[in-house]
């Protein structure tokens, strides 16, 4: 038989989030982001149930083009715009917007030859610091893109750094809507944070929102909120079984570098699950854990292929319970993603895209 270990896609929970988001900005479009293969679920698995989204969001060529080959025919924003003159052909070709955030990006398509007009985002660095314009020289490179027959419609859209945090996006509105003040065109600002807890403000939702990580049942703002608390669920199980059970004494050590040893004696399950899976190895010794859907705990150091559990407290678990890293256990129970990667000192962004390609994949 193949070995235990599964990632499960959840395809009633990407659409609940969905209509989670929906609920919170009924008034507004909603882009669904797919970077990253759909933030590790895969643009295939999640496209039927996003695509009752206004449009799909996403960084690459390649992923646009699979977006099409399953039959979307609305928009798609390349939120990283083109990575070189070239890329132009392929969006006329295929109907992409696409973010404009530098000066070169404006020299490509003038002198792009196209007969159809770009529908282009100019891009703000309001605060940031990654990619945009400054705000000083926004309406300058608006009257240079206003000025080329190759562009058709020119949109607005910066993005939030605090919008989970106490500094709030207070200082980069302020700058965004003064500098686009009085221009034509729609406009964009929220992430899934300020999607979920700031869009009630007209002057936050705009015309379009970007929900991304609450689409797969992840906090944005974990620990201050659980998914639970937006009202999210998980659209990713990553599930495995027992392989092995081990009886420890007082004083036995456990796993590479004997960083656990034992107080008393215990029961340790040995898990088909290791970091060549994508589990952090940055999740030792307390990381929770579901065994048969009751909670216990990660021992030791996390190794390639393997794992081990504390077993001690659960009655009948053994070689073949099912152990749930995170996501949906078969009774009911559930493990956040957030907590797993908050015990791993990390994001469930990366616990999410970092399921390693060995990982068999089910769609329910």
């Amino acid at each position: 038989m193949p070995r235990p270990i599964l990632a499960t896609i959840h395809s009633s929970a990407l659409r609940h989030n969905l209509e989670r988001v929906r609920q919170a900005v009924p008034d507004a479009k909603l882009w669904a982001v797919i970077k990253a293969n759909a933030y590790g679920h895969g643009i295939e698995r999640a496209f039927d149930a996003l695509r009752g989204a206004d449009g799909f969001a996403l960084l690459d060529l390649a992923e646009a083009e699979r977006v099409r080959q399953l039959g979307w025919r609305g928009p798609i924003l390349l939120i990283e715009g083109v990575f070189e003159a070239r890329d132009l052909e392929l969006c006329s070709r295929l109907g992409l917007w696409h973010v404009v955030h530098c000066d070169e990006q404006i020299d490509w398509l003038a002198a792009h030859k196209t007969q159809v007009g770009h529908r282009v985002f100019l891009k703000m660095n309001s605060g940031m610091n990654r990619l945009g314009f400054p705000p000083e020289r926004y309406r300058s490179a608006w009257a240079r893109l206003n000025a080329l027959p190759q562009v058709d419609e020119i949109s607005f859209i910066s993005h939030f750094s605090d919008a989970d945090g106490p500094r709030g996006v207070g200082h980069q509105l302020q700058v965004f809507h003064a500098a686009t003040q009085d221009l034509p065109g729609e406009r964009s600002l929220c992430n899934s944070a300020a999607t979920l807890a700031l869009a009630h403000d007209a002057q936050v939702r705009c015309d379009w929102v970007r929900p991304g990580i609450v689409l797969y049942g992840s906090s944005p703002d974990y620990p201050l909120h659980s998914d639970q608390d937006w009202g999210l669920q998980p659209a990713m199980t990553l599930s495995t079984r027992v392989i092995g059970v081990q009886q420890m004494r007082a004083g036995d050590t456990l796993g590479y570098g004997s960083i656990f040893t034992a107080d008393a004696p215990m029961t340790v399950g040995v898990v088909a699950c290791g970091y060549a899976d994508g589990y952090p190895r940055s999740c030792s010794t307390g990381t929770p854990v579901l065994v048969d859907g009751q909670r216990t705990r990660v021992l030791g150091r996390i190794s390639m292929d393997m794992l081990n559990v504390d077993l001690t407290s659960i009655d009948g678990a053994g070689v073949g319970s099912e152990v749930t890293l995170w996501g949906n256990a078969s009774n009911g129970a559930r493990l956040s993603i957030d907590e797993v990667a908050h015990a791993g000192g990390t994001l469930g962004y990366e616990l999410m895209c970092a399921v390693a390609p060995r990982v068999p994949v089910v769609v329910d």
